[in-house]
């Protein structure tokens, strides 16, 4: 579990924390999905001594209300902020806590990276690229980089291999389309950990292309071999060459 000190933005929501956990009504702590909402949620309860409600968004308005009634300092998680219309009467009692993302606070990645390497096992030097944002997920894509880091050990971007020469040696459009295809794909992988969300993201493709494309030229993180021949237009090529 990631420190409440090293959480993105404790410099400044930190500053006001003991006066915040000292008032009589409950805590709404909420921020984007993989912040760390749980993560805060339980640490803030467990200074005030209270119960932490997870996802509570989730519950229903009645239950929310019945919940916080016989919870007064109780501590909130959730993923929308208490001035969401779906529960904002059953949330009015609580005050607010923003958690912010990694994106809003750069300087909380190094800390937030350290320690989820310690949790991993994980020592010395750490690549740069782990750190990189943005980072899809927040603490949570982070976490799954070092995991995927731990598991696969492979650098975003290892040297391409006899690319270069296939690409100033061979002329026809298809064959190079295709090496330049690979290329794009296994950097996208291996820039996203494995990541095949985020890959499609970095590719401005679908889920069901990503996986065409994988199919064609597979996936080195994995170890899948291709399964597909190719687009008809290098088959056309290959053909007419054999």
């Amino acid at each position: 579990m990631i420190p409440l000190e090293e959480l993105p933005g404790f410099t400044r929501w930190g500053r006001g924390l003991d006066a915040l956990l000292a008032r009589p009504e409950p805590i709404w702590v909420y921020g984007a999905q993989g912040s760390g909402v749980s993560t805060l949620g339980r640490l803030v309860a467990d200074r005030r001594d209270s119960l932490c409600l997870d996802d509570a968004e989730r519950m229903d308005p009645i239950a929310l209300h019945r919940w916080l009634t016989e919870h007064p300092r109780g501590v909130c998680a959730s993923h929308i902020s208490p001035e969401a219309e779906a529960i904002s009467a059953a949330a009015s009692p609580c005050l607010p806590l923003r958690l912010e993302g990694l994106d809003e606070d750069p300087s909380a990645v190094e800390g937030c990276l350290r320690t989820l390497a310690k949790e991993e096992g994980l020592s010395g030097p750490l690549p740069a690229a782990l750190g990189v944002l943005p980072c899809p997920g927040n603490l949570r894509g982070l976490k799954n980089r070092v995991v995927r880091w731990k598991l696969l050990a492979q650098l975003p971007d290892p040297p391409e291999s006899g690319l270069a020469p296939m690409l100033t040696e061979v002329e026809d459009l298809a064959t190079n389309l295709h090496h330049l295809e690979r290329l794009l794909l296994h950097r996208a992988l291996r820039r996203s950990f494995g990541n095949r969300v985020e890959a499609a993201r970095r590719l401005g493709v679908s889920r069901g292309q990503l996986y065409l494309l994988i199919q064609r030229h597979g996936d080195p993180l994995r170890g899948e071999i291709p399964t597909h021949p190719g687009p008809k237009r290098l088959l056309k090529r290959q053909v007419k060459t054999s």
